[in-house]
């Protein structure tokens, strides 16, 4: 975490990606996210830590421009500039564009930041004061998006974060795929994935939550969207905070808020 004065903040990650692996996360801006872009005199967005590749950093800014506003900008920053080398080719400016950087994010300002994948490596005692790193260096109203996936973004979990902190906490998942929602306990955001044991709030989410699913199983000849829906109704009736409504969940997303599932 700590780096010289004028040097990139953080450590290089192992960069792997795959083209769609973020599509879930980058939808869910679309959704949630996309009026503090509209809302912007500079809707200005940070790919923090992009990987080996540069094609996570491509897919967000299309579908922020189809789905947000076509002016948006988006910055891929990469600590080691072997990368932001090899991202090059990609650029297409003023829309896309890659530089060095780390949790400093370069001195710039952006509305948005999306970090996945990147804390990963990192301590869970180091999660904090990398998310206050960050939000210092957002503009006024701004955000960070936080969180992991798997290789093929069928399982994911993120961190919404403000100047104020932690908000809420998603979950999402392939559903066509999904076996057993305690899966998604593999992919739980750094802050979160050691407090999967008994006695902390998360826990008992992922355990809720995958009681509601095995309680469904009368929905799944409906297909394992109407499976899903009902699980998370359950989960909703049962006293859990759950936030948006079924049209989010339809997609495999769970949200709620942080308080909820905070360490103990």
């Amino acid at each position: 975490m700590r780096a010289g004065q004028g040097r990139p903040q953080g450590v290089v990650t192992r960069g792997t990606t795959n083209p769609n692996r973020l599509r879930r996360v980058d939808n869910w801006i679309v959704a949630t996210c996309g009026d503090r872009l509209r809302a912007a005199a500079d809707p200005l967005v940070v790919d923090l830590g992009y990987g080996a590749t540069p094609v996570t950093a491509v897919e967000l800014r299309a579908r922020l421009a189809a789905g947000v506003r076509a002016d948006v900008r988006v910055v891929g920053l990469e600590i080691d500039p072997v990368r932001v080398a090899a991202a090059a080719p990609a650029a297409d400016p003023p829309g896309l564009t890659f530089a060095r950087g780390g949790f400093e994010l370069a001195g710039l300002r952006p509305v948005l930041v999306r970090a996945f994948n990147v804390l990963r490596q990192y301590d869970e005692s180091e999660v904090a004061a990398a998310w206050r790193t960050v939000t210092d260096r957002l503009a006024p109203g701004g955000a960070l998006v936080e969180g992991t996936c798997d290789e093929l973004g069928r399982l994911g979990g993120w961190v919404l974060v403000d100047a104020d902190g932690p908000r809420t906490l998603t979950l999402a998942a392939r559903l066509a795929t999904l076996e057993s929602p305690a899966q998604l306990a593999e992919r739980l955001p750094k802050a979160l994935i050691h407090r999967n044991v008994p006695g902390e709030r998360v826990h008992e989410l992922i355990r809720a939550l995958d009681d509601a699913w095995q309680a469904a199983a009368g929905y799944a000849p409906f297909g394992p969207r109407q499976r899903w829906l009902r699980a998370v109704s359950a989960l909703k009736e049962s006293g859990w905070p759950v936030l948006d409504r079924p049209p989010r969940w339809r997609h495999g997303e769970l949200t709620l808020p942080w308080p909820a599932i905070a360490p103990t």
